[in-house]
């Protein structure tokens, strides 16, 4: 008899990826898009489900209470890198594995970081803005200088958090010749860039990107206090979670002109809230949770979670974060 495998939020993941490989190891039910407690608790209720061993989720909220309603269950696939959605200490207790895909996004987040920085750097919006309503076509001159543009060279680069997208965010800054600068909690060998505290990072750093993991002590680090620490027209970049930030303040310091910019592709709430006090912020460059998307980066995305429950499967688990 096929394992059962539910597949909890597909879509998440696109709908231009074939995830024929994952039949190849059980008997899949599609279960569309889950973002809730309630819709997961009553998919378990259902019995064609709740003898299901195999979970694939991307965001789907597997709590304590999804969990226990799922009494065979043995394995969570994550189609992410971060597995917060995942009640681990019920996870722990009950043995079940859980596997995440770390690194499958890297090349992609560290290209996104870069394309905001640029970005702001270069004033692309304003110029190509101007360019689309005929203002170059008005202008007496062949150049148009306009608006302020900055080069990159020299500036620093700050950069909260050192794992794989850290680590490549500061080898393209290096690149571009920005002084780079880390702070993390975790130092590692052989670092080509010199670490600071947490201080120095927000008083010196002209760009500063964060790539940390959301956890009790990173959370709101961008807040009143340490965007007061900040250089006066600096520029912020945030594609980790949304929960590093407080939106209010980060909304006060735009308004104000305290920081010049920042660009973002995560928010507090997501799909954004029509109440989010960044929204329509003229300096304030927001994507939605996109970084992670191209299809290059999905289909390594899938062939890893692929590989994750395939290793499980034959009783040798990889990726386990449990």
């Amino acid at each position: 008899m096929k394992v059962k495998i539910l597949f909890l939020d597909r879509p998440a993941c696109g709908e231009d990826l074939d995830y024929g490989v994952l039949s190849e190891m059980g008997e899949v039910f599609d279960l569309g898009t889950v973002q809730k407690e309630e819709q997961l608790l009553k998919i378990a209720a259902n019995p064609l489900y709740r003898d299901a061993e195999i979970l694939l989720c991307n965001k789907a909220p597997v709590t304590a209470e999804v969990q226990r309603a799922l009494p065979n269950l043995r394995y969570i696939g994550v189609f992410a890198t971060g597995y917060n959605n995942v009640d681990m200490r019920e996870a722990n207790r009950r043995d079940l594995a859980v596997c995440n895909v770390p690194g499958y996004s890297t090349e992609a987040v560290a290209q996104l970081v870069f394309a905001m920085i640029l970005q702001i750097a270069s004033n692309l919006r304003a110029y190509t803005e101007d360019t689309e309503q005929g203002a170059w076509v008005r202008y007496p001159l062949f150049s148009m200088i306009t608006h302020p543009m900055e080069e990159l060279q020299g500036k620093t680069l700050g950069i909260l958090g050192y794992g794989n997208i850290g680590k490549r965010v500061a080898d393209i800054g290096a690149a571009f010749g920005m002084n780079v600068q880390i702070c993390t909690r975790t130092k590692k060998e052989n670092c080509p860039y010199p670490y600071v505290d947490r201080e120095t990072l927000l008083k010196s750093s002209d760009y500063l990107s964060l790539n940390a993991p959301l956890n009790s002590d990173t959370a709101s680090f961008i807040n009143k206090e340490s965007i007061s620490k900040m250089k006066d027209g600096a520029v912020l970049i945030n594609t980790a979670r949304g929960g590093l930030v407080d939106e209010e303040a980060l909304a006060k310091a735009l308004t104000d002109g305290k920081l010049r910019a920042a660009g973002l592709d995560v928010l507090r709430e997501e799909p954004m809230s029509p109440h989010c006090p960044l929204l329509g912020l003229k300096n304030c460059f927001i994507t939605p949770h996109i970084a992670w998307t191209p299809k290059e980066t999905r289909i390594r995305l899938l062939k890893i979670a692929a590989d994750n429950l395939r290793s499980f499967l034959a009783g040798t688990p990889q990726n386990r974060v449990h």
